[in-house]
């Protein structure tokens, strides 16, 4: 039986890095690590799409001067601990910080691990906020990975907002039906489909390697009892930046009755400029899918504007070209104008 990977010694014994576990312990000092069973089962070759995601490498020791401790703008858009209230109408509720995987490209790096779940004071702080701020509909459990919690613990959680009248919908980010599919047992299926609200699940994936028999039939589960399921994934250099990765993983996900949401620019979260590829690679991708895929498996590419102003599609209506290559003019969701700047690529792009 295999057993999760959290140390640079294990990682170098399991032959999943050609470094040292000398040479990874700053890396490990910085960023914590976390491979789970299944995702070991799933790595073909080290540094495959599924190795790069999960192993450390020495890359994550560069830190550019565009990358951020908070690339999103977390804890600026946070009125009380554990919150993050973004829109009027929908906030994030971090009830952990506990994940199954630690991903090498995390934009929450600085902060995953460091603490369990969000201790009661702070969850009844936060559940009190949203109970007095009537504009807000829509709650977004996040962490960390709240499939990480158990069903009893989660349900405490679930259970009491829905108990807020003007709260309507519930989401649940998360990679478990990935990473550690084992957790997507009955219990936890009756519980998100038993809530007086609708729970909607939004998988994390970010490549079709990650889809394996086990991850399907978790997946199989939860849309079996009724609970619809949106993907979310990353755009990584050396991981998906190729028009046939992003085909097999939205075919993949829309064969499984999960919807492709989201593609994310790559975070300035600190160590990842390695995975990250410049908007104009992006759009071009984006292009190619046009015509090879339905509609209903083309997610929508989007930026995260550094800072905490938002996510915006990487469109036209929202891109122009600023006064030198690579730069842009992005403009977010309240008509203010942010600049936006590639970083100078440390490889090629690929095709």
């Amino acid at each position: 039986m295999r057993h999760a990977l959290t140390t640079p010694a294990e990682i170098c014994a399991a032959g999943l890095s050609p470094d040292t576990p000398g040479a990874l312990a700053p890396v490990a000092a910085e960023f914590r690590i976390r491979v789970t069973p299944a995702m070991q089962a799933a790595i073909a070759a080290p540094g495959d799409p599924v190795a790069a995601q999960f192993v450390p490498t020495l890359a994550e020791l560069l830190t550019r001067p565009e990358e951020m401790l908070d690339p999103i703008g977390d804890v600026v858009r946070s009125p009380v601990p554990g919150l993050t209230h973004r829109y009027p109408d929908r906030v994030i509720l971090h009830v952990t910080k506990t994940c199954d995987v630690y991903c090498r490209f995390c934009f929450r790096r600085e902060t995953v691990g460091e603490t369990g779940p969000l201790p009661e004071a702070a969850l009844s702080e936060a559940l009190a906020y949203i109970a007095r701020t009537p504009a807000i509909r829509e709650v977004i459990l996040t962490g960390g990975d709240p499939l990480t919690l158990s069903p009893r613990r989660l349900g405490d959680v679930l259970g009491r907002l829905a108990e807020i009248p003007h709260v309507t919908t519930l989401r649940i980010h998360t990679r478990v039906p990935v990473v550690a599919p084992e957790r997507i047992g009955p219990a936890l299926a009756d519980l998100l489909a038993g809530l007086r609200l609708p729970v909607w699940v939004v998988l994390h994936t970010n490549h079709a390697q990650e889809m394996t028999e086990a991850a399907r039939a978790a997946i199989a589960r939860l849309v079996d009892h009724g609970i619809p399921m949106l993907s979310q994934s990353v755009l990584l250099r050396g991981v998906n930046d190729s028009h046939q990765a992003l085909v097999d993983l939205f075919r993949a996900l829309q064969d499984n009755r999960v919807k492709p949401y989201y593609l994310h620019h790559c975070d300035l979260a600190r160590g990842t400029s390695h995975f990250r590829t410049t908007i104009a690679a992006g759009r071009a991708l984006m292009r190619g899918l046009r015509g090879h895929l339905s509609g209903a498996a083309v997610p929508t590419y989007v930026l995260d504007i550094p800072g905490g102003f938002g996510k915006v599609p990487v469109t036209a209506d929202h891109f122009t070209p600023g006064p030198t290559p690579g730069t842009w003019k992005v403009t977010d969701w309240q008509d203010r104008v942010h600049d936006y700047a590639d970083p100078l690529p440390l490889v090629p792009e690929r095709g």
